[in-house]
């Protein structure tokens, strides 16, 4: 591997390597009036309450980036978003859950979330997953293949989420759980048929992809799950 001359032509085999990738639109995110007006303070105490929240940038390079101010409602996070209020409304949720980080997400930035079992995590990602593909510039229609993807270690988790995802609907979008041991077939077949979410385990996904039977070039929105065991 030549490693020298990749440094030194960084840019021109990015370029080569996004060339043909239809434009991504990323922010979606417009600050509540009452989320702005909190003062450092308050925002300190609010996380110290909600199971005593830590956030940090990890961004290597640079001075850290501030980080946005929490919405403690599901209002201050959706009000633009009626269809997605009204999945919260239908599924009975109060309030958020502390693990919720919907500033960061649908501004488009990259977020690393560490919560318990049960504490709302797919639903931090599946809802600002819903608004981000339905406001890419491409249409669904023209994309040629599911636009969000959920990578998960094992079938068990694959399969969770799946329940999980199934309790919200949005503009019809379709998701399918491919993993190893399942019915090959009928994943292909459900693949094919067309689908928005793809909620897979890397064994089964690799099979699809190196066979030519799913698109990845549509991904626009990828969220990687981990089953993290305390010893």
């Amino acid at each position: 591997m030549d490693w020298k001359n990749l440094r030194e032509n960084k840019e021109r085999f990015q370029a080569l390597k996004w060339k043909g990738v239809p434009p991504l639109k990323k922010n979606f995110y417009t600050e509540a009036e009452s989320v702005s007006i909190l003062s450092a303070e308050e925002v300190i105490e609010w996380r110290k309450e909600n199971n005593n929240i830590f956030v940090d940038d990890l961004l290597e390079d640079g001075e850290k980036r501030p980080f946005p101010n929490p919405c403690r409602t599901f209002l201050e996070a959706f009000k633009l978003f009626p269809e997605i209020m009204e999945n919260i409304d239908r599924v009975g949720f109060e309030k958020p859950t502390p693990i919720q980080a919907w500033p960061v997400s649908l501004s488009g930035d990259d977020v690393i979330a560490i919560a318990q079992t049960g504490t709302g995590k797919t639903l931090a990602y599946l809802l600002p997953g819903f608004i981000h593909m339905d406001g890419q510039v491409v249409p669904r229609s023209k994309r040629g293949g599911p636009g969000m993807l959920v990578l998960t270690p094992t079938r068990e988790l694959a399969l969770q989420i799946e329940q999980e995802c199934n309790k919200y609907s949005f503009k019809g979008y379709k998701s399918v759980c491919i993993y190893g041991g399942g019915d090959r077939r009928a994943q292909i077949n459900a693949v094919r048929s067309g689908v928005d979410i793809v909620i897979a385990t890397p064994g089964r996904l690799n099979d699809l992809q190196m066979n030519e039977l799913i698109n990845l070039r549509s991904i626009t929105y990828l969220v990687c799950c981990l089953d993290i065991l305390q010893v």
